[in-house]
């Protein structure tokens, strides 16, 4: 591996933040090109019209006390907020009484143990694991879109059981994507600069950009499963097994709408609330996210991708109408809503975390090995075990970066 040319990373989010961080402390020559006019990918905070952070991406240090990204939130000088997240405290869903709720957690915990008692069988659509029959399926279905961005019925059993969380979720105050941003100091990025073709069969790597052709030593791509597969960057000699791997790991879609709420002090702080709880076409609700004067609200799943259709003001009408039903029609007085990122519509990621479907839960292996020690692939579709979290694409960054070092000394990585 030529040691004068640079290492190209291809994408800007925290995959290819984490691999151009390590190869950069290590002393390697790295650049980095983001097809966007802004770097950190699916991490994306805004600022509401009254300055408070929002948080558009991913907004949880999940297995927050082994997450790497909370080391470096600390030494940034973020704000972490350790408090018990909203999910895992009593709903506050009007009529979602205690005994409804005990009953509903204690077919969670049953879905859960099928999952754990299903090791070693063939892989079944995870829908499998519900118990026939049960009133709370359609909730769990409708926590499924949330976790998954997708139904039970489309997601690998097999890959939902080898995620590994420890329950401990914790929030940046300034917001996740904001954390994210600071692992590009100091490094080389070019921002809207889009990869179209690279050309691994020479001596060294050609990778042609929208902004000319840029020769490299190595590439790590990290780049969304379904930009792959979607054939946004193309690879000669094409590279069909990688393709395969990406469309077997589909981006799930799960969009964020914030409301700025009036006369707030009503409502309790960091409060979960289910729009309805008898089907799986509503959203989750976390009224009064930090104590501030908001309502955040969350989509996944089919439900997402039909209302992506009519832009934010089909969002912002069921939102509306489910909280509305919940708390009275002066409801809709209180609520404005805030601009949104619709993450499926976005070119540069189309959707916005990856899921397995039945059979090929696998497929995150594949599509994380090297081609040919020249070709490298991280993001959190590449992840086993920490997939849809940026946690888990930024370790996938430096795993290939450290593989990449190593092949520059001759070595086997560890």
């Amino acid at each position: 591996m030529s040691s004068s040319l640079p290492v190209l990373v291809i994408g800007a989010g925290a995959g290819g933040l984490g691999a151009a961080r390590t190869l950069h402390d290590a002393g390697v020559p790295v650049l980095v090109i983001e097809a966007r006019d802004r770097i950190g990918g699916r991490a994306h905070t805004v600022l509401s019209p009254r300055g408070d952070p929002i948080d558009h991406g991913c907004g949880w240090l999940h297995s927050a006390t082994e997450n790497p990204m909370v080391a470096i939130a600390q030494r940034e000088g973020f704000t972490i907020d350790r408090s018990t997240p909203p999910w895992q405290r009593r709903s506050a869903t009007p009529g979602f009484g205690e005994a409804d709720q005990a009953a509903f957690g204690a077919a969670i915990d049953r879905f859960d143990e099928r999952l754990v008692e299903a090791r070693g069988d063939a892989d079944r659509p995870a829908s499998a694991m519900l118990e026939p029959g049960n009133r709370w399926n359609p909730l769990i279905d409708a926590v499924s879109t949330w976790y998954s961005g997708a139904e039970l019925d489309l997601v690998s059993a097999v890959d939902l059981d080898r995620y590994d969380d420890n329950g401990r979720n914790w929030r940046v105050r300034e917001g996740y994507g904001r954390l994210v941003e600071t692992l590009a100091r100091d490094l080389d990025i070019r921002l809207g600069v889009r990869a179209e073709t690279v050309r691994h069969d020479g001596r060294t790597v050609l990778v042609e950009t929208s902004a000319g052709t840029i020769e490299a030593s190595a590439v790590v791509v990290a780049l969304p499963s379904a930009v792959l597969a979607a054939g946004a960057l193309r690879f000669h000699p094409a590279l069909p097994d990688k393709i395969e791997a990406a469309d077997a790991l589909p981006l799930g879609l799960a969009d964020k709408l914030y409301f700025q709420l009036e006369d707030a002090d009503r409502f309790e702080s960091d409060r979960a609330v289910f729009g309805r709880t008898d089907t799986r076409r509503t959203a989750s609700y976390t009224l009064r996210p930090y104590g501030l004067a908001q309502v955040e609200c969350y989509f996944g799943g089919a439900l997402a991708q039909d209302l992506e259709r009519d832009g934010e003001p089909g969002f912002v009408e069921f939102a509306l109408d489910e909280l509305s039903a919940l708390y009275g029609s002066d409801m809709r007085r209180r609520l404005t809503a805030l601009p949104m990122t619709l993450w499926g519509r976005e070119p540069e990621s189309l959707g916005s975390y990856s899921y397995a479907r039945p059979g090929m839960a696998l497929m995150r292996e594949r599509l994380g090995e090297p081609v040919d020690e020249r070709l490298f692939f991280a993001g959190e579709a590449v992840s086993p075990t920490h997939y849809s979290t940026a946690h888990g694409a930024y370790l996938t960054g430096i795993e290939a970066a450290r593989r990449i070092v190593a092949a520059r000394h001759g070595e086997i990585a560890a």
